[in-house]
């Protein structure tokens, strides 16, 4: 059965502790972490080894497991150095994955806009841009093999992997096992057309279904305005089902929400999972 986690950065807090206190209490026991969350980048150059032992020992101490933990860079930058040092920072954080206490780090494939990651750029649909991301996935492929890790990417509308069609292209040029997929159907519904929500998230299903190792939550407004799970348009039923059918029975984790609008959030996700 799925079980029910959350980015841990959702509880902006001055210290780890409080904000895994903050996970525990929401009574979440599943998270994607974020090295953000122990002072510094989200994506650091280097990971000492004592601050994975203090993570790993501060979740085992409140019984939380990691899910995941987020590695994500540009990986379609126009400036290679840029990519470059991106690549290695991931490739560090890869080595370092288990010591965290996880197997699947998160990524995107980036865009070709330089100054914000997640903003759509004409040239995104260019060979060059796919080439430069595909060479970027092959290196972090590389290093997860080296180190028995899952590369999670999910696909997004601003990026060059940016639906479903895209992501099965890229698994299958990739010819990775060490590379899969995150799931978040919200992010695949077309901003002002929720009437083609349902051909969309079979589509996505059918290419994807079998290559899933992480399935997120949060909801969209009509207009592509992010919000928490059931405060938008997506059709929960519908996207609880096609999952079921792949045989994903791993995290589903909320994001995309402000903290005060996780317990309900939590409470409409429960009632689905349970439900007969």
């Amino acid at each position: 059965m799925m079980r029910l986690g959350i980015f841990a950065k959702t509880f902006a807090r001055p210290a780890l502790d409080d904000a895994l206190d903050a996970v525990a209490a929401a009574g979440l026991h599943e998270l994607q972490f974020n090295l953000a969350l122990v002072g510094g980048p989200s994506l650091p150059a280097a990971i000492a080894p004592a601050t994975a032992a203090a993570v790993r020992q501060a979740l085992a101490e409140r019984e939380l497991s990691m899910a995941a933990v987020s590695g994500t860079y540009n990986m379609a930058h126009p400036d290679p150095a840029a990519r470059d040092a991106g690549g290695a920072a991931l490739a560090a954080l890869i080595a370092r994955a288990p010591d965290l206490g996880t197997s699947v780090v998160t990524v995107c494939t980036g865009t070709r806009d330089a100054q914000d990651m997640w903003r759509a750029h004409p040239d995104n649909t260019t060979a060059a841009a796919w080439a430069d991301m595909l060479a970027s996935m092959a290196a972090a492929a590389q290093a997860a093999e080296a180190h028995g890790v899952t590369i999670a990417v999910e696909p997004e509308h601003g990026n060059v992997v940016r639906d479903a069609p895209a992501a099965r292209r890229m698994l299958d040029e990739l010819g990775s096992s060490h590379v899969r997929i995150v799931v978040d159907a919200a992010n695949l519904v077309e901003p002002g057309q929720p009437e083609r929500q349902e051909r969309i998230l079979r589509e996505a299903f059918e290419l994807l279904g079998e290559d899933l190792v992480l399935a997120h939550a949060k909801d969209v407004l009509e207009d592509g305005t992010v919000v928490a799970a059931g405060s938008g348009i997506l059709d929960y039923e519908l996207y609880l089902e096609l999952l079921r059918a792949a045989g994903y029975d791993g995290p589903l984790v909320l994001h995309g929400l402000a903290e005060d609008a996780v317990p309900g959030a939590v409470a409409f996700l429960r009632a689905r999972l349970t439900a007969p």
